[in-house]
């Protein structure tokens, strides 16, 4: 399990740099600021998170020997994504934020980065079972 936790840990370090980098490019291409609603370490902690949340979820299954439930842990982890996007949609901003219908364009991809991150990383975690 502590194994898991170290995985999770660099994985949402990685998706916070990501997700960090993203923001950045998205609001200066944009000419926006958002920081009024949404910061590098609020960004940062959601990442981390979310990414401790799925290496919490793997670590169970491997401490309880149910490896074939990954995959409907990766369906449950996708959907639960999908689901985080409703926040962001149906946010109401500051009346002084300049063009609040951009918000969604910036928030919502950055729901999809910790399962993206952690599933990429997930086969460097682990050791190969091409050749058993």
């Amino acid at each position: 399990m502590k194994k898991s936790l170290i995985h999770g840990i660099i994985a949402g370090i990685l998706t916070a740099a990501a997700a960090i980098a993203y923001q950045r490019v998205y609001e200066d291409a944009l000419f926006l600021d958002f920081s009024k609603v949404i910061n590098p370490g609020s960004v940062a902690g959601a990442s981390i998170f979310g990414c401790m949340l799925m290496a919490i979820g793997y670590g169970l299954l491997e401490r309880f020997k149910k490896p074939n439930l990954k995959g409907w842990l990766n369906v449950l982890i996708t959907v639960l994504s999908f689901l985080s996007i409703l926040g962001p949609l149906s946010m109401s901003l500051p009346l002084d934020i300049e063009l609040p219908e951009m918000f969604p364009g910036l928030a919502i991809p950055m729901h999809f980065f910790p399962a993206m991150i952690f599933f990429g990383l997930y086969p460097c975690f682990t050791k190969s079972r091409l050749h058993e």
